[in-house]
């Protein structure tokens, strides 16, 4: 009777320790919770690597500028050794991506260790993301230079172009989580300060520069892109006057000038892949109005006379991600199969507006795609960055 009893005892305990480690939550499942804590410790053991380990020669820049080249541009067959032309939609896989995958391995990274430090608290997590953090924006010897100048060249056209600015929306997630590390004091304040350096330097560039300038002017989704990266970058550095500037445009510029009168945007819907464009405007849109609201301001209740608002946006576009099948559009010319996935736009728009069949809709969409391309125009893969600030568990 005796070892019954232990033996139930042991039951019991390790029963309660198991629902112990379980993080209840209505957003992420317990499955996807074991993926993220599974992947960030399989990061563990990973290097940093920044745009320094890669060189291509046709750079007008040096070992620490950022560099690639226009996607839809392609050697001119009629003229072999003159400037490329531009097949717009059709990308061009013999151009230089090996900075952008870069930035994206360590947006993926910093990302998935970040949400493992939410989920479970362990430092392990927050000292592995700070050796790649220091790498990227610290270390004088692996560091980026904190400007974007030769970003998109065109062989026998250009060196660089503002146009590339949107390179570096993938580390929108990492000055997020630059921010919850440095809430919970996780990583050197020495390392902090470097790192929001870096980062004032990279707003005063794209806040002051021609390119910065023309990308800020874009009519597209350039335009929305440029204040989401400004935007996220202004907020870690704590930069007020930056953030009322992107809170204006977003108002007075981006919304009335991007929507039309049904939720959608012309220029996205004009180009040879309307549906993943529209799709990654309206995911900028939301995520501009995910950083930029604040006790004064909801920009997912704003509404211009015109009634033009994110709810609109939403309105219009979630039918085609529910069912995708009922796109009136043309199909896109490429990647029309890889959309669309979980898209940034449900998860904010959910939480928003309160919106069930949203989240619903998300929480069944992949979460982690593969394909190159979608995740170049998924800057929003770490959902826990931007549910919690601090550990839930």
């Amino acid at each position: 009777m005796r070892a019954l009893k232990i033996y139930f005892f042991i039951i019991l305990l390790i029963s309660f320790l198991g629902c112990k480690k379980q993080v209840e939550d209505k957003f992420i499942s317990q499955q996807e919770q074991d993926y993220i804590i599974e992947t960030a410790t399989a990061y563990l053991d990973s290097l940093p690597v920044s745009i320094t380990s890669f060189v291509c020669d046709r750079s007008a820049g040096s070992l620490h500028d950022f560099y690639s080249e226009g996607d839809y541009w392609w050697p001119d067959l009629e003229n072999p050794d003159g400037p490329y032309i531009r097949k717009d939609g059709q990308t061009n896989p013999a151009n230089f991506v090996a900075h952008r995958h870069a930035m994206i391995r360590l947006s993926q990274i910093v990302g998935m260790q970040t949400s493992a430090f939410l989920l479970t608290g362990d430092k392990k997590f927050t000292d592995a993301t700070q050796s790649h953090l220091e790498a990227w924006f610290v270390n004088p010897d692996t560091r980026m230079n904190p400007s974007l100048l030769y970003v998109q060249a065109i062989k026998g056209r250009v060196t660089g172009r503002g146009i590339g600015i949107i390179d570096a929306i993938h580390l929108i997630e990492v000055a997020r989580a630059v921010e919850i590390l440095e809430k919970n004091h996780s990583i050197p304040e020495k390392t902090i300060s470097e790192i929001k350096t870096w980062f004032n330097e990279f707003v005063k560039w794209l806040t002051t520069h021609p390119y910065g300038i023309d990308e800020m002017n874009a009519k597209n989704n350039h335009g929305t892109c440029w204040v989401m990266q400004v935007a996220a970058f202004a907020r870690l550095t704590g930069n007020t006057a930056v953030l009322e500037l992107c809170r204006d445009r977003f108002m007075n510029i981006l919304l009335p000038g991007q929507m039309a009168k049904d939720g959608s945007f012309p220029l996205e819907l004009e180009r040879t892949k309307p549906y993943g464009y529209s799709l990654f405007n309206l995911d900028a849109f939301m995520t501009c109005a995910e950083i930029l609201s604040n006790e004064n301001e909801n920009l997912f209740e704003f509404s211009t006379p015109e009634g033009l608002s994110m709810k609109l946006g939403a309105e219009f576009l979630f039918p085609y991600v529910k069912e995708k099948s009922k796109w009136t559009y043309p199909p896109d010319v490429m990647y029309w199969e890889e959309w669309p996935v979980r898209q940034p736009f449900l998860l904010f728009a959910g939480k928003a507006f309160d919106n069930s069949e949203y989240l619903t809709t998300w929480q069944t969409l992949e979460g982690y795609p593969k394909t190159p391309e979608v995740l170049r125009n998924l800057p929003i893969r770490s959902p826990l960055l931007w549910l919690y600030d601090r550990p839930i568990k």
